[in-house]
């Protein structure tokens, strides 16, 4: 088949696209705003990207399907012309990997608010490791695997992202309801994305919906400390086992140490000693993330007693680009690139930061670009978790004409709350303004112990990668 992707440079859809030409189909697309990484990727897989959406470049293109990103609403040319024409058949993301992929696969599907993409990058990587043949599709680009998406073969486990997104403009399910869980894992489970739901409650929902499609045979592995998880449980026709620190999980995360240069802790299987784990992934919530990323893979492969597994090949994981990624580390400064736009993820991510280097000064540049984060409804949320650096720089709101004025994070507030917690805080109006200020702190704070860290889910104009060529250059 000719697949045509509109919005190709999402990761999931980028990752889809290179998955389905492995599969033997023609595959092409169009997005804007086109970055890296995941543009480069496409071109190294050889897959076209047409710059912008353009309904006669579609037409001449002729595919037999077009897979609709859920970043596309009414008023895209080319939407707004297949409507009109019904020249080809379109269908969403999550509906086209149901039907390619995911009918005759063992699905592991890790969902939550957070990790959803480190966790699925460890299942694939200890799969991969323990000599499966797993497909997966990761929704970033993995450090420790070929590529961010692989088919798998079929009857085999497939290991799935599962966003509680909406599918498509014209499916508002969410993306999980596709996905078919053979094993479904609920990382954690907090308010989110105020574009489409209402409130927690609603999110709620959502995610009872995906625990009504659980096999009798299948497993769900929870996070056992997240009260907000335990509230939609108990179920009656799938085996539910709780991961975390507390006692009443059957999973047990123990003895949790960081230093500057490794995380370690231990693995409890029932009250029996699994496995020491030391790693150079940080904070807890990684550790969250391995735990029960280790418990689906066991249960994958050995289901009778699980931890049978070999885990030595974790404290090889390296991570996923643009998640804790490090990108310069010298002697005096270090600069860190980080996707959390969630005011949880920014909080648990500055805690393990202040565990690893005491002695450090701790920049933070933020973006406001996903929906929830450029939204008030975080307003306060933001002020507490960002209140754990020394000095917060804060971005311009990314594309903020979709948020009135009395309903859009107020970033001048934001800064003025932080500067009453006794943090250096201003707001800009241009990212580039940022980058030069930032650039001329550095200068004047040549020999000082400092740690820059960007918290953005999308290109930060830029401004990340010309402040590392800078610092290389200095």
């Amino acid at each position: 088949m000719r697949i045509y992707f509109m919005g190709i440079c999402g990761t999931a859809m980028g990752n889809t696209a290179i998955m389905l030409k492995k599969l033997g189909h023609t595959v092409c697309g169009a997005d804007t705003d086109v970055y890296p990484p995941m543009s480069n990727v496409l071109i190294d897989a050889g897959i076209a990207i047409e710059d912008g959406f353009n309904p006669k470049k579609l037409e001449k293109l002729e595919p037999d399907l077009v897979v609709v990103g859920n970043v596309i609403s009414r008023g895209n040319p080319e939407i707004e012309w297949l409507l009109e024409t019904k020249r080809f058949k379109f269908t969403s993301l999550p509906a086209l990997l149901q039907d390619f992929i995911l009918s005759d696969r063992y699905n592991i599907v890790i969902s939550g608010t957070h990790g959803k993409t480190t966790t699925s990058s460890i299942i694939a990587y200890l799969l991969y490791k323990l000599g499966s043949t797993p497909g997966y599709l990761i929704g970033g680009v993995p450090q420790d695997l070929p590529t961010g998406a692989c088919e798998g073969i079929k009857g085999g486990p497939f290991v799935i992202e599962g966003d509680e997104y909406d599918s498509a403009f014209f499916d508002k399910r969410s993306k999980f309801i596709h996905y078919l869980p053979s094993i479904l894992i609920i990382n954690n489970l907090e308010f989110d994305h105020s574009d489409i739901f209402r409130d927690l409650f609603d999110v709620k929902q959502s995610f009872k919906h995906l625990l009504r499609i659980v096999p009798a045979n299948g497993y769900v592995l929870i996070n056992g400390d997240d009260s907000n998880i335990l509230s939609l449980f108990p179920i009656s026709w799938a085996r539910v086992i709780k991961v975390g620190v507390g006692e009443g999980n059957e999973l047990r995360i123990v003895d949790f140490q960081e230093s500057a240069t490794e995380s370690r802790f231990k693995l409890y299987w029932r009250g029996e000693l699994w496995k020491e784990v030391v790693w150079n992934q940080p904070g807890l919530f990684n550790a969250r993330n391995v735990a029960i990323g280790a418990l689906a893979v066991g249960l994958t492969l050995n289901p009778e007693n699980p931890i049978m597994i070999s885990l030595k090949e974790v404290s090889s994981f390296n991570g996923v680009k643009r998640r804790q990624e490090l990108l310069i580390d010298n002697k005096k400064i270090k600069v860190l690139e980080d996707f959390a736009h969630h005011p949880t993820a920014v909080e648990e991510m500055l805690k393990s930061i202040r565990c690893r280097y005491t002695k450090h000064k701790i920049t933070v540049g933020f973006e406001p670009r996903s929906n929830t984060a450029k939204s008030d409804v975080f307003q306060q949320e933001f002020a507490r978790a960002l209140i754990m650096a020394d000095e917060v720089m804060i971005g311009n709101i990314h594309n903020e004409q979709g948020f009135v004025p009395k309903s859009r994070l107020n970033t001048t507030q934001l800064a003025v709350d932080l500067i009453r917690g006794k943090v250096s805080a201003q707001a800009f109006s241009s990212n580039l303004d940022l980058l030069e200020s930032l650039w001329n702190r550095i200068l004047e704070r040549i020999d000082e112990d400092h740690i820059i860290i960007f918290f953005t889910n999308g290109s930060f104009d830029g401004i990340i990668l010309k402040l590392v060529k800078r610092i290389k250059g200095l």
